[in-house]
Protein backbone atom coordinates (compact mmCIF):
# COMPACT_ATOMS: atom_id res chain seq x y z
CA UNK A 1 0.00 0.00 0.00
CA UNK A 2 0.94 3.23 -0.57
CA UNK A 3 2.36 5.78 1.89
CA UNK A 4 -0.20 8.97 1.38
CA UNK A 5 1.65 12.29 1.11
CA UNK A 6 0.36 13.49 5.05
CA UNK A 7 1.66 10.44 6.68
CA UNK A 8 5.06 10.74 5.42
CA UNK A 9 4.94 14.98 6.23
CA UNK A 10 3.64 13.59 10.18
CA UNK A 11 6.50 10.85 10.05
CA UNK A 12 8.94 13.72 9.43
CA UNK A 13 7.69 15.76 11.83
CA UNK A 14 7.44 13.73 14.46
CA UNK A 15 11.20 12.67 13.71
CA UNK A 16 12.48 16.62 13.98
CA UNK A 17 10.05 17.36 17.07
CA UNK A 18 12.66 14.69 19.11
CA UNK A 19 15.49 16.81 18.52
CA UNK A 20 14.07 20.23 18.44
CA UNK A 21 12.88 21.64 21.37
CA UNK A 22 11.58 25.53 22.26
CA UNK A 23 13.37 26.74 25.48
CA UNK A 24 12.82 30.23 26.61
CA UNK A 25 16.90 31.10 26.13
CA UNK A 26 16.03 29.67 22.44
CA UNK A 27 12.34 29.56 21.21
CA UNK A 28 11.41 27.11 18.02
CA UNK A 29 9.93 29.06 15.51
CA UNK A 30 7.62 26.51 13.52
CA UNK A 31 6.48 26.94 9.91
CA UNK A 32 3.27 25.54 8.60
CA UNK A 33 2.53 26.01 4.55
CA UNK A 34 -0.85 25.56 3.04
CA UNK A 35 -1.35 26.56 -0.94
CA UNK A 36 -2.83 29.63 0.03
CA UNK A 37 -1.42 30.95 3.54
CA UNK A 38 1.95 30.56 5.48
CA UNK A 39 2.22 30.75 8.66
CA UNK A 40 5.05 31.34 11.08
CA UNK A 41 4.92 31.18 15.09
CA UNK A 42 7.62 31.19 17.79
CA UNK A 43 6.49 28.99 20.29
CA UNK A 44 8.39 28.39 23.68
CA UNK A 45 7.76 24.67 24.47
CA UNK A 46 9.02 24.59 28.26
CA UNK A 47 5.32 27.23 29.12
CA UNK A 48 3.93 26.12 25.63
CA UNK A 49 3.14 29.40 24.92
CA UNK A 50 3.23 31.34 21.56
CA UNK A 51 5.21 33.84 21.91
CA UNK A 52 4.97 36.31 18.24
CA UNK A 53 3.75 34.60 15.33
CA UNK A 54 2.72 36.14 11.53
CA UNK A 55 1.13 34.76 8.56
CA UNK A 56 0.22 35.83 5.02
CA UNK A 57 -3.26 36.69 6.26
CA UNK A 58 -1.82 39.51 8.42
CA UNK A 59 0.04 40.94 5.57
CA UNK A 60 -3.13 40.60 3.84
CA UNK A 61 -1.97 38.90 1.12
CA UNK A 62 -4.43 35.58 -0.11
CA UNK A 63 -5.13 33.92 -2.80
CA UNK A 64 -1.43 32.07 -2.99
CA UNK A 65 1.98 31.86 -1.58
CA UNK A 66 4.92 32.70 -3.37
CA UNK A 67 8.61 33.43 -2.20
CA UNK A 68 8.31 37.07 -1.68
CA UNK A 69 5.48 36.80 0.10
CA UNK A 70 7.27 34.10 2.70
CA UNK A 71 10.39 36.31 2.54
CA UNK A 72 7.75 39.21 4.21
CA UNK A 73 6.04 37.26 6.92
CA UNK A 74 9.87 36.18 7.98
CA UNK A 75 10.77 39.92 8.39
CA UNK A 76 7.64 40.34 10.12
CA UNK A 77 8.18 37.54 12.86
CA UNK A 78 11.31 38.56 13.11
CA UNK A 79 10.39 42.17 14.00
CA UNK A 80 8.07 41.07 16.36
CA UNK A 81 10.52 38.69 18.71
CA UNK A 82 13.11 41.04 18.43
CA UNK A 83 10.65 43.40 19.97
CA UNK A 84 9.79 40.90 22.63
CA UNK A 85 13.36 40.31 23.01
CA UNK A 86 14.12 37.21 21.68
CA UNK A 87 17.36 36.99 19.28
CA UNK A 88 17.87 33.19 18.91
CA UNK A 89 16.00 30.50 17.63
CA UNK A 90 15.55 27.50 16.33
CA UNK A 91 14.11 26.55 13.18
CA UNK A 92 11.65 24.20 12.84
CA UNK A 93 10.35 23.56 8.90
CA UNK A 94 7.82 21.18 10.36
CA UNK A 95 8.18 18.26 7.95
CA UNK A 96 8.47 20.20 5.09
CA UNK A 97 11.58 20.45 2.77
CA UNK A 98 13.85 23.29 3.47
CA UNK A 99 13.03 24.85 -0.02
CA UNK A 100 11.49 27.52 -2.18
CA UNK A 101 8.74 28.78 0.69
CA UNK A 102 10.52 27.42 3.83
CA UNK A 103 13.59 28.71 2.70
CA UNK A 104 12.66 32.02 2.21
CA UNK A 105 10.79 32.79 4.90
CA UNK A 106 13.95 31.22 7.44
CA UNK A 107 15.99 34.19 5.04
CA UNK A 108 13.50 36.79 5.81
CA UNK A 109 13.76 36.21 9.22
CA UNK A 110 17.91 36.32 9.60
CA UNK A 111 17.38 39.20 7.57
CA UNK A 112 14.94 40.37 10.45
CA UNK A 113 17.02 40.18 12.90
CA UNK A 114 17.08 36.34 14.31
CA UNK A 115 19.60 33.85 15.05
CA UNK A 116 20.00 30.34 14.16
Amino acid sequence: MATLKTDRRKRLKMGIRKKIKGTSERPRLSVYKSNKVIYAQIIDDSKGVTLAYSSSVELDKKGGVNVEISKNVGKKVAEKAIASGINTIVFDRNGSLYHGNIKALAEGAREGGLKF
